[in-house]
């Protein structure tokens, strides 16, 4: 059993804190918004905190999982951050999709305080988090990562470093690029199923068995056939990870055009009210425009 820590209850962070608990880690929360914080202390009979740095207190292993860049500095750096309350040989676990910038600037800070610090961005959505099957891609010193991946386990499916510091952001950057052309690609062929008065479900089910299945596929078709996008990872927040691939793209010379359009298409859905809609919703922009 570790003493953990975990910074954020959204959608994601709320799940994966309570498998900790579940493991049988000691578990104390820190939630920018206390009720939600001291609800999930109710429903897990465990312990929250008014800040961030009363939360770290005393933990191996302090968890993140925020919004962007500025609200992980938030919770991590200045008077109530939570590097102010960790000890030396302490290890704090990033799992908000950031910039490599904010990860590099943290990770030295924590290194400054002998603390060690694992990017460590997650995919598989809101199920993943509830069921405990996340994917998590890992960047940081071998040996902060082999002490943080077995609390991990408690809600990871697939864990694994993949280099130094950074190299997890970069490979959710990676994870982001591939799923906004897959997505872009399965509206675009059940737009094109309906246009030419196909049941959307039996065209489905035979392109699945083949190369064209894809996890998006099994998991979106139906809602997306059924018009509902509440199922998911939301555009706005994808536009934020889209924005990070580009502006890293810019420096590191990556050509990414599918990825600079479909991004621009995320921006005609927000404009058409889908800011929350989940990111299978690029169908709703192709049947607006007829």
């Amino acid at each position: 059993m570790a003493k953990c820590t975990f910074l954020g209850l959204g959608v994601m962070g709320f799940p994966m804190a309570a498998h900790l608990v579940k493991a049988g880690h000691d578990v104390t929360v820190y939630n920018r918004t206390t009720d939600k914080a001291r609800a999930w202390a109710d429903a897990n009979k465990a312990k929250f905190a008014a800040t961030p740095r009363e939360a770290a207190h005393g933990a191996e292993f302090v968890f993140a999982c925020v919004g962007n860049d500025d609200d992980l500095r938030s919770v991590c750096l200045g008077e109530d951050g939570a590097f102010a309350g960790m000890e030396s040989g302490s290890v704090f676990v990033d799992h908000t999709t950031v910039s490599a910038k904010v990860t590099e600037e943290l990770y030295n800070a924590a290194d400054s305080l002998q603390i060690s610090f694992v990017d460590a961005p997650i995919s598989g959505g809101q199920a993943g988090a509830e069921n405990g099957a996340l994917s998590i891609m890992c960047g940081g010193d071998e040996g902060a990562y082999a002490r943080a991946e077995p609390v991990m386990d408690a809600y990871s499916k697939m864990c694994r470093r993949i280099g130094e510091s950074g190299a997890g952001q970069m490979t959710k950057m990676c994870n982001q690029i591939a799923i906004a052309g897959l997505v872009q690609g399965l509206s675009e062929a059940l737009h094109f199923a309906e246009k030419a008065g196909l049941d959307g479900r039996a065209v489905v089910e035979v392109i699945s068995q083949g190369a064209a299945g894809s996890w998006q596929m099994a998991n979106r078709y139906e809602t997306m056939l059924d018009d509902q996008f509440e199922h998911g990872f939301a555009v706005d927040w994808m536009r934020k990870d889209l924005g990070i691939c580009l502006d890293t793209a810019d420096e590191n010379g990556a050509s990414l055009p599918v990825t600079a359009l479909v991004d621009q298409f995320y921006k005609d859905v927000q404009k058409l009210g889908g800011g929350r809609w989940d990111t299978s919703s690029l169908i709703k922009r192709l049947r607006a425009m007829g």
